[in-house]
């Protein structure tokens, strides 16, 4: 007989992405569930890893991050948001932007402490919370356009908000904040204990011409948050789970005490190699003009398709409408895309807790075009 345990998270089981890619490669589909690149990443990068294993630097490395990496980061957060960080009291580099959003609610939760988070929501959001004994205020962006109710978010503000989460770009909608919108977020907490959780994962994916608007440009905003950053997302390396935490002093020193005790440290030569790859500014820089161009030519290829376009503005992901067509169940229709048709989706009710239906389908377009286009042929005939 095994020992009981009592669950912390009861009710979480496998994750839709594990389900639909594992349905994808049952069936033989091309997988634009999942989020991650299908093309190779800069050789350059490579080089530099492998560089830096032959030069010995294959030992752990300082349980903040690579001194070197640290540095280049906050010149870089200086070039780009006008903001000074300090290497050392500042930025700790984190095994992927995950773990780095755990860290952070974990070093400040306490059981009852409530979360405002935004939905639909990427899927650890949630579990994160619960697993602190925290209680996840749900607030649905305003569907179609994924804006969020600041109305709402006053209304909802109790003697118990302990932390607000924003994710821009949005996963999975593709929806990404503007400048009035940090503002009204920097009017909420302002002179309040409330923590600001930016989960910026996608900071270099966005389009349009549009300003990411990071936490970082605004210093109000940033002596109350945690800014979460991935290495995996912006150089197409998702595999190598490495990211980045920025916050002030006061919050970053019990972030660490966390960090210490859970990862201790960090792929030592895969920091090294980022460190000297973060001098050539235009591989994030021209990012966002890069993957737009995949975003357009997916848009082209489902024009063809019954689909309707809710348009994406950042991330590696659109999101397309159906009800139009058909009242299937947003889950059932991806599995028969899937099986039928030989393209994986994911439903965008997986991101929602209450499992909310507005008949919507989230594409990763971060592939190669043939992939693309393979994938969306057999939409054609829907």
């Amino acid at each position: 007989m095994y020992p009981s345990i009592q669950s912390k998270l009861p009710e979480v089981g496998t994750t839709i992405f594990t389900v639909m890619s594992q349905l994808a490669a049952a069936s033989g589909a091309v997988n634009l569930g999942q989020g991650f690149p299908d093309f190779s990443m800069s050789g350059e990068l490579t080089d530099l890893v492998a560089k830096a294993m032959n030069d010995g630097f294959n030992q752990y490395t300082h349980m903040n991050g690579y001194p070197l990496l640290r540095q280049r980061l906050t010149e870089k957060a200086q070039r780009l948001y006008k903001t000074a960080i300090d290497p050392e009291s500042d930025i700790t580099i984190t095994p992927g932007g995950t773990y780095a959003i755990y860290t952070a609610l974990t070093a400040v939760l306490q059981p009852g402490d409530e979360v405002i988070i935004f939905e639909p929501a990427y899927d650890s959001y949630i579990p994160n919370i619960e697993v602190n004994g925290a209680i996840p205020v749900r607030i649905p962006l305003q569907f179609p356009d994924y804006a969020i109710p600041w109305q709402e978010v006053r209304a909802r503000i109790t003697a118990k908000t302990r932390v607000i989460m924003i994710n821009t770009p949005h996963n999975p909608t593709g929806s990404v904040l503007n400048k009035e919108d940090m503002l009204q977020l920097q009017a909420i907490t302002t002179g309040t204990n409330i923590i600001v959780l930016s989960d910026e994962v996608y900071e270099h994916l966005i389009f349009d011409g549009i300003e990411h608007q990071s936490v970082l440009r605004y210093p109000e905003l940033l002596k109350r948050s945690f800014v979460c950053f991935s290495f995996g997302k912006t150089y197409h390396c998702t595999g190598w789970k490495l990211g980045y935490c920025i916050a002030p002093e006061p919050l970053m020193r019990e972030f660490r005490k966390v960090h210490q005790f859970n990862c201790f440290s960090c792929d030592t030569p895969k920091q090294v190699a980022l460190a000297a790859y973060l001098l050539n500014e235009e591989a994030y820089l021209s990012l966002g003009t890069q993957i737009q161009q995949k975003r357009d030519f997916f848009r082209t290829l489902m024009q063809d398709t019954p689909f309707r376009c809710i348009p994406s503005h950042g991330s590696y992901f659109e999101c397309y409408s159906y009800g139009h067509f058909s009242q299937e169940a947003d889950k059932e229709i991806a599995i028969r895309l899937t099986k039928e048709y030989g393209i994986a989706t994911i439903p965008v009710s997986a991101f929602y807790k209450d499992n909310t239906d507005h008949k919507v389908l989230r594409f990763c377009f971060a592939k190669k075009e043939e992939t693309l286009a393979k994938a969306v042929a057999q939409l054609k005939h829907l």
